[in-house]
């Protein structure tokens, strides 16, 4: 049986809460509970949950943009808090994410080629010749063209800015993207661009997705396994079909009654 390449055991992420003259710890905000599950190669694990339910801190806690408090994330069975630094640094190569507001996580003063070469530079991979090769093959793999290497960001629409922040996270040639709420700043008809995008580059890349929304109708399209979370916590777990078919807790159910329908 094929290994999963990400396994989430039992992850806490606590924040203290500090008060009084000292600054003391009086409580914590539990963002994570005891979240677990499986991404298996080339499948879609969405996380889904209303704002505050902790499916953000999820992903960046598997990315290692947040510590977690407990728990463990397992990489190709492979416990990263036990790992030495260069091994980190190459896990590090093989996930990437995609953040949900284009505009914020590109800077604004840096060609669109320069963007993407970004993660080329920092892992010293290439020479400026075959990075600017692999910019141009990104470029268009995401359905953009070669001109589009020397303009900034203010000259893009939303779409294609996010097309870019994809191309940029292609850039090291990940097996994992963490694709927090993607879509969810774009509008609905560029919506259904970039999830066709996603799985066209999923089918052609065999790439895996951890896909955070709070839009189940989103999820849908794209998602082969759904998490549910409340407060932290997964209330509800299992394949899409079996969600939308027959949900079994009644704020899963709250979720998919507020799904639009034409």
């Amino acid at each position: 049986m094929t290994p999963p390449l990400v396994s989430v055991r039992d992850l806490a992420v606590h924040f203290p809460i500090r008060g009084g003259v000292l600054g003391r710890v009086t409580d914590h905000v539990r963002a994570v509970d005891g979240v677990s599950f499986d991404l298996m190669p080339g499948r879609t694990v969405a996380i889904v949950g209303e704002s505050g339910s902790g499916k953000s801190t999820t992903g960046y806690a598997v990315m290692g943009m947040q510590a977690p408090t407990s728990g463990q994330i397992l990489i190709d069975g492979r416990d990263r808090a036990a790992m030495s630094p260069a091994d980190r640094m190459a896990v590090m190569r093989r996930l990437q994410i995609v953040f949900q507001d284009p505009a914020s996580a590109l800077n604004p003063r840096m060609t669109a080629a320069d963007s993407i070469a970004e993660p080329l530079q920092i892992h010293r991979i290439g020479t400026a010749r075959t990075r600017a090769a692999r910019v141009r093959d990104l470029l268009d793999l995401v359905g953009l063209p070669a001109s589009a290497a020397d303009r900034l960001p203010r000259e893009f629409s939303g779409g294609q800015k996010q097309r870019l922040v994809i191309a940029r996270a292609l850039a090291l040639e990940p097996q994992v993207v963490i694709c927090d709420e993607a879509v969810s700043a774009l509008d609905v008809s560029i919506q259904s661009q970039i999830l066709n995008l996603l799985l066209e580059l999923q089918a052609r890349l065999g790439l895996s997705y951890i896909f955070i929304s709070h839009d189940l109708s989103v999820v849908r399209h794209i998602a082969d396994d759904i998490l549910v979370m409340r407060a932290g916590r997964v209330v509800e777990q299992g394949s899409t079909d079996a969600i939308f078919q027959a949900a079994r807790h009644d704020y899963t159910r709250q979720l998919l009654a507020a799904v639009p329908r034409l």
